[in-house]
């Protein structure tokens, strides 16, 4: 079994971080545990993911592929340029993007942070592990595949829950909240992973969305789990938008 971070591992739940971080804690934003695994909601990631994210997979269409590919690369390469989209809209000045990088690092690591406290709290097993022994975990609906490989190679730390998916959230939250009612410029980033492919997203939404659908689609993450590193991601970036409110005039 893994062993978590020193830095995590040297931090008590109660302790009191300092600036450049908005959390007061780790555990600030633990989410309730994964689902039972005698339960139905259990059965339908298994089987979801099973279908879509193993490295064969014949119901996972040419563009999914092509999405799963692009996010396999991981923080921080892939989603400063989603960022930077931002930065360089017309009308920004130096002051609106020093602020609005420095609250975009903030929340995301503070993402980090907070994943891995969960991760290591539920120590869940990832769907390679999951779908190999799946007579093992007490459900009739999770047939056994002792040969199953994932899309992608498995990250080597507990699946519950999604580290893309909080860090694309917690962007997204300071991203939209620097956007508010204007227009949103077109985002897009490369991926090392897909070639130098390049992809583009006409709202954050789209983009949060895509990199949680990507992680099931990898074959390395439940959809249970997106959902909520997603849902965390978001309250994270709020957090961090509010404790560095914009400059009035």
């Amino acid at each position: 079994m893994p062993t978590p971070p020193a830095f995590l591992a040297a931090q008590a739940p109660e302790t009191r971080f300092v600036q450049p971080f908005a959390l007061n804690s780790p555990s600030q934003f633990r989410p309730e545990g994964p689902f039972r695994l005698d339960s139905e909601d259990w059965a339908r990631d298994y089987n979801e993911i099973k279908a879509l994210g193993s490295r064969n997979s014949t119901q996972r269409t040419p563009e999914q592929t092509a999405v799963a590919k692009f996010w396999e690369a991981t923080a921080p390469a892939v989603y400063w340029p989603v960022a930077r989209s931002v930065a360089a809209a017309p009308g920004r000045d130096l002051t609106d993007n020093a602020r609005l990088l420095a609250v975009a690092a903030m929340a995301m690591d503070d993402g980090l942070i907070a994943v891995f406290d969960a991760k290591y709290t539920y120590n869940l097993w990832r769907p390679v592990t999951a779908i190999r022994n799946g007579d093992l975990d007490g459900n009739d609906a999770t047939d056994r595949d002792p040969g199953w490989t994932p899309f992608i190679d498995t990250p080597m730390h507990p699946e519950y829950p999604c580290a893309h998916c909080i860090v694309s959230a917690s962007l997204g939250a300071v991203l939209e909240a620097e956007i508010g009612s204007g227009a949103t410029p077109t985002l897009r980033s490369a991926s090392s992973t897909a070639g130098g492919a390049v992809r583009t997203w006409a709202s954050v939404r789209d983009f949060v969305q895509e990199v949680a659908l990507a992680r099931i689609l990898d074959g390395v993450h439940y959809r249970n789990s997106t959902e909520v590193g997603s849902a965390m991601g978001t309250k994270i970036g709020e957090l961090a938008v509010k404790s560095f409110p914009k400059r009035t005039p």
